[in-house]
């Protein structure tokens, strides 16, 4: 759980961090811009009403002479520092009555020279300073150049100062979310601590144990999920192990009466013709429904390991729907159940596992036969439409009751009927229909009768 708290807070830092890094650069700039913008503003009004003054005003008398008699007049009200510059570009007045030497003019002289506003930042007597020049003319002629200069010391300390302010305030904020981080962090990591508990304790046994859904959101679907895969495998649980006791006694009825007849079989006195055909019989009755057993079984264990294959084939219906009736009409005669088999003629051949179909059917059948009472009947048709192919078993026998119905194609489900058995017949029915991309329906009514519904989509199955 370190681990994952660790990484959502530095993942949640990581993205404070940045955005709030992006915004305090966007907010130094902004101010840098603003206080550079402003300082530009004033040089610039200032050097254009000073030069406007000397056209009008003084623009009737040179240059030099301007410099000599009027050096002033025409920016007094200036703070900054004033240089003229000639035609040349040669700085030949300084108010601050230094002329430094220059290689040459710089690029604010040079577009005030060319009849623009010029404006340059730079370094000038070892300090920064901001410049601005402006065209001086006469008569329309341009004579020099008025440049104004203003130190930046005093805006640059002021970016400084603001930009510490944004950087202290920006550190708080990643303190404060800092902390808030890991809150969140914790918001999520210790209900899924208490989730890993439970499912912890579930892997080890104990599923009578439930996890406490504190929200509707993820965690909360993952503690639902656990509680009812909890009260799933009890339930599955409950019915293997009611499955196990109840075959376990199946298997010794049919065990104990083959065991009984051998070895009555074995003593001289019961060893008459008709007592020997009888054991006989009833031995090899016994050993068929063993061998039922243990087939279903064996079934059910491939369909839960996934190692069932249908082998598709053509496979002529009339003929195994022919092959059913013979196979079944003697138990039916046996039993005095009326049995009929409808089918249409010329029913289309299926493209099919034969085999597995014939298991489903005969099972379904047989389900019927022994739920149906004497004088009763069971009836098997087949229908083709255009895009299914159905098989209808039905018959008039107790019948199924509502509340058990939704629950016979379940693994290991006992019916209450008293000629129910302990399976997994329907179940085994079920997967192999699922297999062949159709679909098994059972409807029922108590007293009433059953009638099972196997649908087969003819796009998977119809021959040609």
């Amino acid at each position: 759980m370190k681990g994952i708290r660790g990484r959502l807070t530095a993942n949640f830092m990581i993205v404070i961090l940045v955005s709030v890094a992006i915004l305090e650069v966007l907010l130094i700039y902004t101010v840098q811009q603003n206080y550079y913008g402003s300082l530009r503003g004033n040089l610039t009004n200032q050097v254009k009403i000073s030069a406007d003054m000397y056209s009008k005003y003084y623009s009737d008398t040179s240059l030099e002479d301007n410099i000599l008699y009027n050096v002033d007049a025409f920016w007094n009200q200036s703070n900054a520092q004033v240089e003229i510059v000639d035609r040349d570009g040669k700085i030949v007045m300084d108010s601050l009555g230094a002329i430094s030497e220059q290689e040459g003019p710089t690029e604010d002289i040079q577009d005030a020279l060319n009849d623009r506003m010029g404006e340059w930042i730079g370094k000038l007597n070892g300090q920064k300073v901001m410049a601005v020049a402006y065209p001086l003319k006469s008569e329309g002629e341009i004579v020099g150049a008025l440049r104004f200069i203003a130190s930046t010391h005093e805006i640059d300390q002021g970016i400084q100062d603001t930009a510490k302010i944004f950087i202290a305030i920006g550190l708080f904020v990643a303190m404060v979310v800092g902390f808030l981080s890991i809150f969140l962090a914790n918001t999520i990591l210790i209900p899924l601590k208490e989730v890993t508990a439970i499912a912890e304790s579930m892997a080890a046994g104990n599923f009578q144990i439930k996890s406490r859904k504190k929200r509707d959101d993820e965690i909360g679907k993952l503690a639902d999920t656990l509680n009812y895969m909890a009260e799933e495998i009890t339930k599955k649980e409950k019915l293997k192990n009611d499955f196990i006791s109840s075959v376990s006694h199946e298997l010794r009825t049919p065990l104990t009466s083959i065991m009984g007849w051998a070895i009555t079989l074995q003593s001289e006195k019961f060893q008459q013709k008709e007592m020997l055909n009888d054991g006989l019989g009833i031995i090899a009755k016994e050993s068929e429904r063993l061998t039922r057993m243990v087939e279903e079984l064996l079934d059910f264990s491939k369909f839960v390991s996934g190692r069932i294959k249908l082998s598709y084939e053509e496979v002529n219906m009339a003929e195994l729907m022919e092959h059913i009736r013979k196979q079944l009409t003697p138990r039916a005669t046996r039993e005095t159940i009326q049995f009929t088999v409808d089918y249409p003629d010329n029913l289309p051949d299926l493209l099919t596992d034969p085999n597995r179909l014939k298991q489903v059917l005969i099972n379904i059948l047989d389900n019927a036969l022994n739920f149906t009472a004497a004088e009763g009947s069971v009836r098997f048709q087949a229908e083709v439409g255009e895009k299914d192919y159905t098989f209808m078993i039905s018959d008039n026998g107790c019948g199924i009751a509502a509340g058990e119905l939704p629950m016979v194609k379940e693994k290991f489900y006992k019916g209450k009927s008293s000629r129910s058995r302990n399976g997994i017949g329907l179940s085994i029915c079920e997967e192999i229909i699922t297999l062949m991309k159709g679909r098994l329906e059972i409807h029922s009514e108590v007293n009433v009768g059953t009638t099972v519904v196997i649908t087969l989509p003819r796009e998977v199955c119809a021959h040609g």
